[in-house]
């Protein structure tokens, strides 16, 4: 279910704690977008509050430093009713994310279709579609590496596909 639209003004990345795939997401998809000339304005949240305040995961920022993202000065924060409504679009890092936010989404009584689309964060990528980026947090530094190609993979597909629009 490929899902096609011309670029958003704005975009949520949302994992489960917000402290390892969205935080770096997050920051990915703003250098990414930049680059490419696109103004969206990009945060980051999670579905699980357990992390609320917290910086990012030690080893998420020493990986994406490493790729030249810095990532040390965002703080978790949980995904909230207003996200639907202030958001074009909402890119989920797994399947079980999304379901939660769909239920989430479902929960408000505004109209639907003047709320933020939902969808896999590899739903456009030709590598990695419909593939969930793996949750890093209990796993080592390949672990975390692999998650930033394939931040990089997916936010570059997105990219290209409103640049095509």
């Amino acid at each position: 279910m490929l899902m096609k639209t011309c670029t958003p003004s704005s975009v949520l990345l949302v994992c489960l704690g917000n402290i390892c795939r969205s935080p770096t997401a997050e920051e990915v998809f703003r250098q990414q977008a930049a680059i490419a000339g696109l103004s969206i304005k990009v945060d980051s949240a999670g579905t699980g509050d357990w992390h609320i305040g917290h910086k990012p995961d030690e080893r998420a920022q020493r990986h994406a430093k490493a790729h030249g993202y810095k990532i040390n000065k965002l703080i978790a924060r949980q995904v909230n009713d207003d996200d639907f409504r202030n958001f074009d679009l909402i890119l989920a890092m797994d399947a079980q994310n999304l379901a939660d936010l769909q239920a989430l989404k479902n929960n408000i009584s505004d109209n639907q279709q003047d709320m933020a689309k939902l969808a896999l964060f590899s739903e456009e990528d030709p590598t990695y579609g419909g593939d969930d980026v793996p949750d890093p947090y209990k796993g080592g530094a390949d672990d975390f590496e692999e998650v930033i190609e394939r931040i990089e993979s997916s936010a570059q597909a997105w990219i290209e596909s409103w640049k095509a629009c």
